[in-house]
């Protein structure tokens, strides 16, 4: 019997079974991106890590409504409450709309998510399309004693939250004490806020900054912080199942949603369960677009990188992402790429070979399950549900399917010994390697042969069956290229095709 799902909380620093809190439904958001530039590869990894999550709840039977943002807006050059947006610093130098910088990385990061497998999100909310609901939300938290108005922008007050009762750092496990030890040497430009802890909620926005909205404090724009608790309070409740994002956004991005939460009508955690997934690497530091060392998407896909040798293929990029804990790091080398790309092609393989997989004629169900060979498969096949139980360990998930695998080839090798299984053991083995290679894991086949090489080899043996007068051989590769919409042509420069226009 299979075990239940658990997942590691950070919020409580245990790993404890799975219960939504209004089964079979179940509410998931994940942070997006800040479509300020490409996506790089570690902006990837939550990506994919959620689908697969998603997936397997949706294996499981829960009803899941997935939410994935896009931040569009607020989100300034240092993380915190000075400098400039992100996007619109871009537009600036670029002399075009702030919002035409967002929607063509907006699309080029969906294209690439799709192309890696992901499948799109039920929500993908825009932080930009929801300024009604974040200014909602900074009235509730003024008018609930956390929030102060200073010079145009609103700010929330740690201090007040705190002396309420409430455990500002508690999910980073931070201490208020060390974190004003630490930043009160830091206060230019802060000058406005009451104590360094303090972050924006909402920012006038100064003669130079070009999105702005009218809010009761001014013309301004949200705090980084806020947009997700906007967005997940009203496509999922003030409080949901599951809210993911990168190890490097739970302090201070998903520490002060909590805050913001807390600090609202029908004060929640937001999340029940918080989830992160921890860094992508390069020779052991974290990829980062501040520290010059990451490999863009569309470069892994290329091999446009001095990292790179070669170009990997999407569904190289998910195994390599999927055959680690999401909980450990990663760190992205030539080497690991390639090894991928050799499991990935076996795990393909295996998926060829289970219709060669058949009993022999008048194979029946033995009246009781007896049979060595059957109990061997089935355990076999069971086993590989128990990583993605285990707080979705697709690492040991991707070993149990090479296990099974192993098993499934031998009989392929010696079709004789099928006859030791029964129907409904060889089923189950299929069916599971099957399920959670391509609909629970996403990894689908990518044929590495390319049409118009095969098609010009096929046209090079045309020429030879033309050359040695075997009209036969001729007629039939034209008929069999007929039938796949191509017509031969045989000209004075040559052999040739054309797209059949009938």
């Amino acid at each position: 019997m299979q075990q239940p799902l658990s997942l590691y909380n950070t919020l409580t620093r245990q790993k404890a079974p799975f219960e939504p809190l209004n089964a079979p439904f179940v509410g998931v958001y994940l942070c997006g991106p800040t479509v300020y530039s490409e996506a790089h590869v570690g902006n990837a990894r939550g990506p994919v890590v959620f689908d697969v999550l998603t997936r397997y709840l949706r294996y499981l039977e829960y009803k899941v409504r997935y939410v994935r943002n896009i931040t569009d807006v607020g989100h300034l050059v240092d993380d915190a409450d000075e400098g400039e947006d992100k996007i619109g610093r871009i537009a600036r130098a670029r002399q075009v709309e702030p919002m035409e910088v967002a929607e063509g990385y907006t699309n080029l990061y969906q294209d690439h998510m799709v192309a890696l497998g992901c499948l799109p999100p039920d929500i993908t909310p825009r932080a930009s399309g929801h300024i009604i609901e974040q200014i909602e939300m900074v009235k509730q938290i003024i008018g609930n004693g956390f929030g102060y108005e200073a010079n145009g922008s609103v700010y929330f007050d740690v201090p007040a939250y705190n002396a309420a009762g409430r455990e500002y750092g508690k999910l980073s496990n931070r201490v208020v004490e060390e974190l004003l030890a630490g930043s009160r040497d830091n206060l230019t430009g802060q000058d406005e806020k009451r104590s360094p802890l303090d972050f924006a909620l909402w920012k006038r926005a100064d003669e130079r900054h070009l999105m702005r909205w009218p809010s009761p404090w001014g013309e301004g724009f949200p705090g980084w912080h806020l947009e997700c608790s906007a967005m997940s309070r009203k496509y999922l409740g003030a409080e949901f199942d599951i809210h993911g994002g990168g190890l490097d956004l739970m302090f201070p991005h998903h520490e002060c949603e909590i805050a913001q939460s807390q600090a609202c009508e029908h004060p929640t955690n937001e999340a029940r369960v918080w989830m992160h997934n921890n860094m992508i690497t390069i020779k052991g530091q974290k990829m980062s677009k501040a520290l010059g060392n990451f490999i863009t998407i569309s470069q892994l896909f290329s091999g446009e990188n001095d990292v790179l040798t070669q170009a990997y293929s999407p569904m190289t990029a998910r195994f390599f992402l999927l055959q680690a804990h999401y909980r450990s790091p990663v760190d992205i080398t030539d080497e690991g790429l390639q090894g991928a790309g050799k499991g990935y092609r076996k795990l393909m393989n295996g998926l060829r070979l289970l219709g060669k997989l058949q009993l022999p004629d008048g194979a029946v169900e033995p009246a009781a399950d007896t049979s060595t060979a059957d109990t061997e498969l089935r355990k076999l096949a069971q086993d590989c549900f128990v990583g993605l139980n285990d707080d979705l360990n697709t690492a040991r998930t991707l070993a149990s399917l090479f296990n099974l695998l192993r098993k499934l080839n031998g009989y392929a090798a010696n079709p004789a010994t099928l006859a030791q299984l029964s129907p409904a053991a060889l089923a189950e083995a299929t069916g599971t390697y099957h399920t959670l290679v391509q609909d629970v894991l996403g990894l689908r086949d990518e044929p590495r042969a390319r049409a118009e090489d095969l098609l010009g080899l096929t046209l090079h043996f045309y020429q030879e069956a033309k050359t040695a007068k075997d009209y036969g051989k001729v007629d039939e590769i034209r008929t069999s290229l007929k039938q796949q919409g191509i017509v031969v042509k045989d000209t004075k420069a040559g052999v040739d095709w054309a797209y059949s226009e009938e």
